[in-house]
C-alpha cells in the first residue's frame, strides 16, 4: 500500500478500458473493502468495477449452495452493461470465479486471478483448516474434488493467473494456469495479503481488462517490464 503513491505516475500509463463491467470477488473471509481500491483504480481508467456486494467471503456460505447468488449478481452486471463481464479473483474469489466462467462461459469476456489456488493439493495452505471451520465445507469432499479435477484444463474464456513465489499463505504452484492458447501467467513480487494493493498486479490487471473483447494476447514482458515482471 505504501509503494501505491510512488507508482502512481506509472500506473496512470496503464492501457484504457472500453466501460465494459468488471467484476472484483474478494478473498476468504475478506469483503469489498479488500478490493475497494483496485475497483476505484480500475473506474479511472474507464472500466465499469464493481464488488460482488455478498459480504465476507465464507465460500458456499456466502455465494449459495449452487452458486446461485453470485450467478445473479453477473447476470445483473451483464444486463446492465449489455456485454460479457470481466472476472477479476483474488484467492478464493479467482476459485469462484474460473468455476463460474464454466457454469456461464457467454456471460464471461476474461478471467484474472490473483493467488488463487484452483489445482493442486487442496491442504497446501497456511489457512487449510481454517477454511473449513469457517465455510463449513471439507477440501476432501467429493464438491471439492470435482472442482481440483476441472481446475487441471483451461478454462473456456481467456484467463490469466497472477501470483507470487513469496505468497506465504498458498503453494504459488497451485495457482498456475495450464498451458494453453487462452491462458498465461505473471509471476509478480509481494504477498498473498498485498496480492490487492501491489502495484505491479493493478498495472497487470489493468493491461489485461484493456484488452479487445475478440483478440486476447498474453502480456508483454518486453523492456522495462523486465525488472517489474519476474520469468514465470
Amino acid at each position: 500500500m505504501a509503494a501505491l503513491p510512488m507508482a502512481a505516475p506509472w500506473l496512470a500509463l496503464a492501457p484504457r478500458g472500453d466501460g465494459h463491467g468488471v467484476l472484483v470477488l474478494p478473498g476468504f473471509v475478506a469483503n469489498d473493502n479488500a478490493t475497494a481500491a483496485l475497483r476505484r483504480y480500475l473506474r479511472a481508467l474507464g472500466h465499469d468495477a464493481r464488488g460482488w456486494e455478498l459480504g465476507r467471503n465464507f465460500g458456499r456460505r456466502s455465494i449459495g449452495l449452487e452458486s446461485e447468488r453470485l450467478l445473479e449478481r453477473l447476470e445483473a452486471l451483464r444486463a446492465a452493461t449489455g456485454r460479457p463481464v470481466s472476472l477479476v479473483g483474488w484467492s478464493l474469489g479467482g476459485v469462484m470465479a474460473r468455476q463460474l466462467a464454466r457454469a456461464v462461459p457467454d456471460a464471461v469476456r476474461q478471467i484474472v486471478t490473483l493467488g488463487s489456488p484452483f489445482t493442486g493439493n487442496p491442504y497446501a495452505s497456511s489457512i487449510a483448516r481454517l477454511y473449513e471451520r469457517v465455510s463449513g465445507d471439507r477440501i476432501d469432499d467429493v464438491f471439492v474434488a470435482a472442482m481440483l479435477a476441472e481446475s487441471r484444463t483451461p478454462p473456456p474464456v481467456p484467463s490469466t493467473a497472477i501470483y507470487s513465489h513469496g505468497d506465504g499463505i498458498v503453494a504459488w504452484r497451485n495457482c498456475v494456469e495450464p498451458v494453453s492458447a487462452t491462458t498465461d501467467n505473471i509471476r509478480v513480487r509481494g504477498s498473498h495479503v498485498g496480492l490487492p494493493f501491489n502495484p505491479a498486479v493493478w498495472f497487470a490487471v489493468a493491461d489485461r481488462l484493456a484488452l479487445p473483447e475478440d483478440r486476447w494476447t498474453r502480456f508483454d514482458r518486453s523492456g522495462w517490464r523486465r525488472s517489474v515482471y519476474p520469468a514465470a
